[in-house]
């Protein structure tokens, strides 16, 4: 499925090295498969799916807890 073959690219990604538009678009990005993969995991109930969706979760939430960066003191 090409579907987890890009949720699999992503989750490997560096962060580092990343702009902030890359941030963006790499956001995005885990925002889409993780609803894709929703889609077919209501079908399916494949609790392997399930565990793509939380590391991209995981990874979408770091992602942007670096782009909201530190509060102001």
């Amino acid at each position: 499925m090409e579907l987890l073959k890009e949720a699999l690219e992503l989750e490997n990604m560096k962060m580092s090295n990343m702009s902030t538009s890359d941030r963006v678009v790499a956001s995005r990005a885990a925002k889409r498969l993780i609803l894709e993969i929703n889609e077919i995991y209501k079908e399916t109930k494949d609790p392997e799916l399930m565990d793509i969706m939380k590391r991209l979760t995981e990874k979408k939430k770091k992602i942007e807890k670096r782009l909201k960066g530190r509060p102001a003191a």
